[in-house]
Parts: structure tokens; sequence; C-alpha cells
């Protein structure tokens, strides 16, 4: 059996010329074994180098998409078209030198890697809408993103104006409905709706809202102002019709059975809609270390696809006549394989539940093939796939979290696979069943510990224990109980399945709640800059390459690389964009010093700096302006009126202005409606009686962003 799934690439093509040719020994009765021998294992050693660099292949495309996307500007097609071709001349010119071929490959990978985002930009790209529209339009429903008894919110495109009114030139939209019957993809409805633009982002290196919207080819966000109506149904046919359908009606079997909140949960797990998991359910999964539960993902596809593949193995060597002719084997694998992609359809299809259907595919097909499955080399593979189909899924924590877990997982079952005991007694599996999860908690938490802190400014001290405790419910009863009901749906016979799987849910929120309240002092995280996250790739890439115990090499080195280079400090200053929210740095913290004390913007920025933001900031006001000043050190004014920038320009350190800034008020930071409208949330940094002034959006020269 070889060693890996093969997959013809450059990298394995053999050198020609005479610097790299790899020529067996002359035919000759006087040759030595040892010669042969050692002839045979330096070749062998080339093909093992060849496919260890294979799998650099994807970490170097990253690189090429994060280099184009933090350019100030797109860059010539002339310049982009003329790269490409020098890089063809290079592969064919250094087809004779071995490691010249591996260079000139890399940087292949890395600018095709810095294309795809471009070329994705070309074809599923939109205009973005700079200002309000109001009226009457016809728009045809394409996604059903969320769904409550209340409001739906819905991905719509071919807008067409009713009556006269204003066009929308964007490709998509995503819209708010409240009040409407249940739609479903390709319903035609008209009525009347409010488009806006798409919000940037409201912490700086945070999501960014626009950027992928744009590449997911929304150009607006809105919603309806009276509930719409239906004037064209779409065709029962339809795929995205037919899946919509399938998964509102498990769905609707969930909700009649189970009451909240395992019904959420199960609904997460089953078809990936967490609309209905609430807050606080979230909260104490995430500090349980089990959030990875409520997305679809490697855990509840190898579950459900290895289940399938068992069970259809064990079945089918039953029958004597069929095993003695065909592998039962393949046909389970091709058994599981059909289950991977049913989940996958009804699940929503995320990042996470698209790299782990690609891995079980590839790994029944290594079945098929009789290849050995989990490899590094697969992981690439299927990471190259999701980045040339959606290069913009890289810079998404669900990309990022599901890739970091799986490469650490099969980093060390490549370290660790010879050192599993070949004793088949039930004590011995038992402990290897525990000590995988043990395994599995820790390496796939220490993967993911970086971008969890990054993006949620999370962390799970106690996740090995929550996993712990609850992998075993997730993995004997929840997941089988659901994958059982979905198929007894069709019979009306699902009841008793998924009551065992909402007392499943139930135990298991039990003992993550208990496990979040040991963890309740042990959840300080640091906030980290986007330098970490390249630190982190590196690490990744390292662990991926290496073998043996060099692999640890990386993420050892990240570490203090990440203290020294790439952990903050809050801010001093938090200035919304869209609304008039002010946080500036108190006595207790950040302390609110203008706007409603409930905001998105405030939400978010309370979650990332760890800050409740509750109390008012001391300050004196009067109709003109609000003037105060911070325990760190400055003092700052917010203008409501012109008639205020007299008195206060040129005395207090920061002026944000609520009105036009007229042109002689240019000393100390001032920060006008114009600079908001065009950079979105600012955020300030006192030191050594200087502002270091970090708007959230620095590059409008892009086409996601929308200039004023």
């Amino acid at each position: 059996m070889s060693e890996t799934l093969e997959v013809p690439s450059v990298l394995d093509r053999p050198a020609l010329g005479q610097s790299g040719r790899q020529a067996l020994p002359p035919a000759s009765t006087t040759a030595s074994p040892q010669g042969l021998a050692g002839s045979l294992f330096s070749s062998g050693r080339r093909s093992l180098e060849h496919r260890r660099l294979f799998v650099l292949l994807p970490f170097v495309g990253v690189g090429g998409v994060i280099a184009y996307a933090t350019l100030p500007a797109d860059p010539p097609l002339p310049l982009i078209i003329g790269v490409a071709a020098l890089i063809v001349l290079g592969e064919v010119a250094s087809l004779r030198w071995i490691v010249a071929l591996r260079v000139v490959t890399l940087v292949a990978a890395a600018w095709t890697g810095f294309c795809l985002l471009p070329i994705h930009g070309a074809l599923f790209g939109t205009n973005m809408l700079t200002r309000p529209v109001y009226g009457e339009y016809r728009v045809q429903v394409d996604e059903i993103v969320e769904a409550t008894a209340d409001e739906q919110r819905v991905v719509v495109s071919q807008i067409e104006p009713v009556g006269g009114g204003r066009s929308v030139d964007v490709r998509r939209a995503r819209v708010l409905i409240k009040g409407a019957a249940a739609l479903a993809p390709t319903d035609v409805i008209t009525g009347s709706f409010r488009f806006a633009a798409v919000p940037g982002r409201v912490v700086r290196g945070g999501y960014d809202t626009q950027f992928q919207s744009y590449f997911d080819g929304i150009g607006a966000y809105g919603n309806s102002i009276h509930p719409p109506a239906v004037v064209a149904t779409g065709s029962d046919g339809a795929p995205q019709r037919i899946v919509s359908s399938l998964r509102n009606g498990i769905a609707q079997r969930i909700d009649a059975v189970l009451p909240e909140p395992s019904a959420g949960v199960a609904r997460a797990i089953i078809n990936g809609d967490q609309s209905a998991v609430s807050d606080d359910v979230r909260t104490t999964m995430a500090t349980a270390g089990i959030a990875h539960v409520l997305s679809v993902s490697g855990l509840h596809l190898t579950i459900v696809a290895g289940g399938v593949f068992w069970i259809l193995r064990l079945l089918l060597a039953g029958f004597e006549g069929l095993s003695s002719r065909v592998s039962v084997k393949r046909l389970a694998a091709l058994g599981g394989m059909a289950a991977a992609l049913f989940y996958f359809a009804i699940s929503g299809g995320n990042v996470a539940a698209l790299r782990s259907t690609l891995m079980i595919l590839l790994v029944f097909g290594a079945v098929l093939f009789g290849r050995r499955a989990l490899t590094m080399r697969n992981v690439a593979i299927a990471g190259l796939i999701v980045i040339a189909t959606d290069p913009a899924s890289i810079f998404r924590p669900s990309f990022q979290l599901s890739f970091a877990a799986v490469i650490a997982l099969v980093g060390a079952y490549e370290n660790l696979r010879n050192t599993s005991a070949r004793d088949s007694g039930l004590v011995v599996h038992l402990w290897g069943y525990v000590k995988g999860i043990v395994l599995t908690s820790l390496i796939a938490g220490s993967a993911t510990l970086l971008f969890s802190i990054y993006h949620f400014q999370q962390t799970s001290p106690l996740g090995v224990v929550g996993n712990l405790a609850t992998l075993p419910l997730v993995g004997f009863i929840m997941m089988p109980a659901a994958a059982v009901a979905v198929l007894a749906m069709p019979f009306g016979l699902e009841r008793p399945f998924l009551l065992a799987m909402g007392w499943s849910v139930d135990r298991m929120l039990d003992m993550a709640s208990l496990v979040a309240s040991w963890s309740t002092h042990l959840r300080a995280a640091p906030l980290l800059t986007p330098p970490a996250l390249l630190i982190g790739l590196a690490a990744l890439a390292g662990f991926a390459f290496f073998k043996d115990r060099w692999r640890l090499a990386g993420p050892a080195l990240a570490v203090p690389l990440i203290i020294l280079f790439a952990v903050d400090r809050p801010p001093d200053v938090l200035v919304a964009d869209t609304t008039r929210a002010v946080a500036v740095r108190g006595a207790e913290g950040l302390e609110l010093a203008d706007g409603k004390p409930q905001s998105f913007a405030l939400n978010v920025w309370r979650d990332t700096y760890a800050d409740p933001i509750s109390v008012a900031a001391v300050q004196s006001c009067d109709a003109l302006a609000c003037i105060g000043t911070s325990v760190a050190g400055f003092s700052y004014a917010i203008v409501r009126n012109v008639a205020a920038f007299a008195d206060e320009c040129g005395r207090a350190d920061l002026i944000i202005a609520r009105v036009a800034v007229p042109i002689w008020c240019n000393s100390g930071v001032v920060i006008g409606p114009d600079a908001l409208e065009a950079h979105g949330v600012h955020s300030l940094r006192w030191q050594n009686g200087h502002f270091d002034v970090r708007p959230a959006i620095v590059n409008l020269d892009r086409p996601w962003r929308i200039r004023p």
C-alpha cells in the first residue's frame, strides 16, 4: 500500500539534465546490494521531499491572497499578466534544475493566490451602494440566511424598481423582511424596501463586512418597509429550492418535538441553522470549549459518514455472494461519501463544512484506491480547493479555525500513529477513547487558541474538561440520534430519536454550564494585532512541512514572536461612524462620553476589549459642545455647533465634530463627519503627549470600499 494519496504535480516530476537527474545505478553484475539500497533510499528521500513540499502550496497561496488584499490599490492588469508570463518562462527554464524548479513553483503558487481575488471579483463581485435608496422594488429571493417566526433575513437579486423608482446597481442585496409569509429561493416578491450601504468594520482588524460582501456579490444591505407580496413562486425543481425546503422541513419537525434551547442547538447541528441559538447558550459553550459542536464540521461529518461506512460494511459483509465478488469496504466507502454529500447539502455549506466534506471525500477516495487516508497531503488538497473556489474565505474565522485544527490533528496523527496499542481488550480500547478525547481537545484547542483570541477574545482554559465531559454524549447519543431522526422523518417516526437527541443536548448544556462556571476567572485574553495571524500562518506552515519533533519548532517560536510584536493594548478613545457613540478612557475603564448606551458598535467594543462601557464619562456640556478630561492625560471636546470651534480649536487635544469642521481648525487631532464617513470607526491611543489615530478603513481605492 502506498504511503500517501498520489496527486500529479509539478513538484513530483523528476528533474532533467545533469544537475537534477535521478538515475538508477547502471545494470552490472558487480553492483553491490549496499550501493543499490543506498541509491533507492536516496531516490525515496527525494520523493518524500517532493511530497512534503506540496503541503506548502496552500500556505504560499494564502500569502499571495493576503498580499493582494493589503495593497493600497489594485495593480494594473498588464503587470499581473506580465508577472504571470515571467513565471511560466521561469518554470520552463528551470526544468533542468530541481532546486530552481521548486522555488519557481512556490513563486507561481504565491502569484496564483495573488490573482485569485481579482479573478473572483471580476466573476462574482458587485458595485457597492454608496447612499440610501427608498422605493418600490421587484426582487428575486436567492437564499434564506436566517428565518424565525417574526422575520427572515434573505439574499435577493434582480433588483428592479417598480413605478419609476431609482435603480439599485448592485448584483445582490441582503435584506431583513418582517411579517411576511415564509419565502423560498427563486420566489419573486415586490414591496417597499430601503437599501443602504454595506457597513464597514466596527474594530480595526476585525471582520470586514464590506470585503466579504463584495466577493459574495452583495452590494447593499436593506429592509422591507412593509411586508412584501409574493408575485411569482419559483420552480419546485430548482436545486436550491429543494435543499431549502428540505432544511425547513427538518427545522419544523425539530421545533414540533423539542423545546428551546435544545431545539435551537439541534437545528444548528443537523442543518447548520444557528439563528435560534441564544447568546447565553453560545457563550456558555464557548467558555466550556465546546462551541465547535454548534458548527457543522469535521466532528459531525466524521460521525455521520463514518457511521454509515461502518454500518454498510457490517451489513454487506453478511451477503456472501456479494462480498466474494466485490469489495465490501469500497461499497461502504461510496455510501459514506454519499452520506457526507447529503449532510453538506442540508447543513448550509459553511467553510468548515466544505473543508470537512472535502477531507471525508479524500479519505474515502483513498479507501477506494487503496491509499493511506489521513495525510497532510490530503489536507493540502482540501485547502487548495477551498482557496481556489472562495479565496475571500481565508479571512473568515471559520476557515482559520477549521484548517488550524485539522492540520494540528493530522500532524499529531502522523507522529503518534505508530505508538498506538495493538491490544484489543475492552479496557485498552476504553482508555484509548478517553486518551483520544483528551489529546484531540488539547491539540485542536492549542492550534486554534491564537485565532480564537484574535477574533473572539475568548479562551477556553478548561476546554479539555468540557470536551471530555460532553463528547461521549455527542458521539454516542446526540449525532447517532440526529442521523436516525433525519432518516426516519419521511416515515413520521422521528419523535423518539429527536427526544433522545434533545435529552443529550440538555445534558451537554448542563455540563457546559458547570465547566463554564469553573472558568469564570480564567478567561482573560490578550488583545492581538493582525501580525499575529501572519505569525500563526507561518507556524502552521512549518508544522505541516516538517516531520517528527522539528514540526514543533514553528509553534514554539510563534509564542515569543507574538508576545514581542503582536500584543496590543486597548484604545483610549473610540468613535463610531454610523452612530454617535464615543467611549473615552476613564477611572472605570472605557466610559461612555456620547451616544446611547446600547448600539451594535458598543456591543462589539464591549466584547472586543472586555470592558462593560457602562459608566458615563464626567464632562461639562452645554448647547454647543461637551468637554472633558481623560485620566490618560488628554482633554477632548465633542462639538455639536460650529460656534464651539472658536473656543475649542487649539485648546482641546482631541475634537470630535458632529458638524462640518472649518478649514482653520487644524490644531491637535480633529475627527469630523467626513473622516468618519470615509474611514469608519476611529480608535485612538494617547502616547507621550500625542494621539496614535487608527481608522478602521485605510485604503479607499479598492473595489469593495465605499467612497463618500
